[in-house]
This record gives C-alpha cells, structure tokens and sequence, in this order.
C-alpha cells in the first residue's frame, strides 16, 4: 500500500495521550505497536513506561497471550497483564480495506512503528519497511523477527533461539540435559535491545530528520546476552559445560549445602574469600595455596567446595548469613518469586484499577527518573477497548 495509490484522507488525527505522560523522558513520542505476543509487546510497554503514547493494533482475534493460562483475571491470561500495560487497544482487521486505510492513517501519525511479523506477512499487510516509508519517511520502523532480515520468514520462538545460541547448553545441572532459562530471555533481550535502538534512532532523527529502519532478532538478542560464555569460547575455543548455580570464572560462587538447606555466595575477590574463610572459622584455608587466588580456586573448585560444605554443615544458613554480611561476604538464600515480590527490597510491585477489571498488580520497569519509578497509568486494556473512541478521532 502506499500514499499515492491509496490517498489518505488530511483531516486532523487525534492520537490518544494521557497527561500522566507529560514530563516523562519520552512525552509526544507516539508509537503504533502491531506486534504480538512478547517481544514486541515488552518493547512498546518499556517505552511507553517512559512516556511515549502507544495504540497496540490487535486482530479480531485478539493477541495469542490472552489466552496462554492458566493463571487467569477476569477471563485473560495473568502473560498478558504483564506485557500490555500503559497503551490504548484497538482491534483492526488488516484483510479489510477500510481498516487499511485506517491503518495507514495511524502509519502517517506515528513516531515509531512497531511489529514482528515474517516479511511476508509484513508485505501482505503493509506493515513491511518499504510500506511505512511509503507513508511515512520519518518513521522510525522496527521488525523484530526470530533470525534478522537473512532469513525473514523463518518464524521465531523464544525456547527455539535459547536451543540454537548455545543458552540451553549452558543452562541447568551437568548431569541434566540443557534447560532453558525460567523466563523467555530471548523474548525479553529483543525487547529491550529493541527499546535501546528506537530510543536511539529517535535521537538521531534530531539531526538526520529522517526516520530509521530498525531489526532486532531473537537470536542476536540471545548471542548477545551470553556475554562472558560467549568470550569464554572465543578466546579458548572450549564449551563450558553446565555447571548450575556455578560460575565458570569464580569461585566460590554458586550454591552451597549448609545444615538445613543451602545458601549462595558470591565471592568475587580475594579479600573476600579471606571474610568467607574468617566466617567459617577457617582462616588457614585462605592461606593454603590451592585457594589463596581464584585462579587457583578455579583449579580446584571440587576440593574447595568439599572444604566449603563441611564447614557450613555445622549451622543453618540463617545463621551463617548474619556472620557473612558482617565481613562483607556476598550472600543470599534462594527465595521463590512470591518471597521476592513481597520482600524488603522490593518497591516496584504497583497497582492500577481498571473499571471493568479492578486492580491489576504490576512489576514495573527499573529505570528510576530522578530516583522514581516510572508509575502505570493506564492498565492493561481489554480486546478493543478504545477502538470505537479513537477512530471516532479521524
């Protein structure tokens, strides 16, 4: 589709905006999210966490994590509550014509546009690079897409891009098969690389004045995110083998058996491997020199773990926790995510009231501004909640 095959109609659009926005790093930012599922959902809501107005197109079928429970509220799956906040819902049937064209309305209105779509898809729809530009050039466009712009119809899934990276294989016990990660890591990678790159291009368009294309695959996403592993193979051509809480660089640094559990340390320095051996009672043990720097623990690491487990066999972890902290040891017991959702150190859990949903629980993003959180302000919206009131705007 373009503009001069299908003229637009000029008169004014009124992109939808909340006034909680006003301030926020990215006020007047407006974004069309056309993706679904989880990248392209989290990228739109971090970005619109910081201020940018967002619509979310849904097809008359509504985004597939609505119905990916249970948990369920109110008849929606909790997967979709956590990707969704904070954006306007509009359903638009993209075979239809008229919704076409006013698909492309919002194309010409928008700052940033947003989808996961194959390419073939994309170009059915008119949703594709070559489209959006069509309409318009100032568009920052991204496609985030499981294997990049080589292979663009190759359909992405997170626990696809954790097996084919290399994250499986370094994920779980050694003599387990590879697991992947307990959150979609390659979903959520994308997501934020993907926020980081309109961000960006947002910023370059300052001086460019024109917009970007954008692409953020799953796979890179995930080869990126291996970080320290990935420089491990580089530079000595060997595969770390699974190692669970374990570090392949340090040591001690992982999960240890105390009397009546276990408790993770985290001893990142020679002098804090002195605290832990203090702690424990043992301070020969940092004197001996099969431990005394973390190359040779590293050599070691079975022999010390063994040191390490007997010693810790003589009290409980929350004993053994006060002792650590008092020497500066890093430590920690494992929580569940209920445990840590109502922890101490927890301040982003927030809530917003829907009218017709009630109160939806919220985890919000990390980024501080001026030392606050970044407040939800509008809630998750049903299927098509807001679609006659912003096509009543054109």
């Amino acid at each position: 589709m373009s503009s001069s095959e299908n003229p637009l109609p000029r008169e004014p659009f009124a992109w939808p905006r909340s006034e909680s926005n006003a301030g926020r790093l990215l006020d007047g930012v407006k974004l069309l999210d056309l993706s679904r599922v989880l990248a392209g959902p989290y990228c739109a809501m971090v970005l619109a966490d910081l201020g940018a107005d967002v619509i979310k197109v849904e097809g008359p079928g509504g985004d597939e994590t609505r119905r990916w429970g249970p948990p369920f509220h109110q008849g929606t799956a909790a997967y979709y509550y956590g990707t969704n906040r904070n954006k306007w819902d509009v359903v638009l049937d993209l075979t239809d014509a008229e919704d076409q064209r006013f698909l492309a309305v919002l194309i010409r209105e928008a700052d940033v546009v947003i989808h996961n779509y194959t390419e073939a898809i994309a170009r059915k729809l008119g949703v594709d690079g070559d489209a959006v530009a069509a309409i318009n050039p100032d568009a920052v466009h991204l496609t985030l897409s499981g294997f990049g712009p080589e292979d663009p119809d190759r359909r992405g899934y997170d626990l696809i891009a954790q097996a084919l990276s290399g994250m499986m294989a370094i994920t779980g016990e050694p003599d387990r098969p590879g697991a992947k990660v307990g959150v979609p890591i390659s979903d959520l990678a994308a997501g934020v690389f993907g926020a980081l790159g309109v961000v960006s291009a947002l910023y370059a368009r300052q001086r460019k004045k024109t917009g970007t294309r954008l692409d953020v695959s799953l796979y890179d996403s995930t080869l990126a995110f291996l970080a320290n592993q990935s420089m491990n193979w580089l530079i000595s051509g060997e595969d770390t083998p699974r190692m669970g809480s374990e570090h392949p660089n340090i040591t001690p640094y992982g999960a240890y058996t105390t009397a009546d559990g276990a408790i993770v340390l985290g001893v990142g320095t020679d002098a804090q491997f002195g605290g832990l051996c203090a702690a424990l009672g043992a301070p020969a043990l940092g004197a001996d020199e099969r431990f005394r720097t973390n190359v040779a623990r590293v050599a070691h690491r079975d022999e010390l773990r063994a040191e390490l487990e007997r010693l810790l066999a003589a009290k409980p972890s929350g004993a053994w926790a006060p002792l650590l902290d008092e020497l500066g040891v890093p430590n920690a017991m494992v929580r569940s995510v209920g445990e840590a959702l109502g922890a101490a150190e927890t301040r982003s859990v927030m809530t917003i009231a829907h009218p017709e949903l009630g109160e939806i629980p919220q985890v919000m993003g990390p980024i501080r501004v001026d030392g606050a959180y970044q407040e939800p302000y509008l809630p998750p919206p049903m299927h098509g909640e807001h679609t006659a009131e912003i096509k009543s705007t054109r």
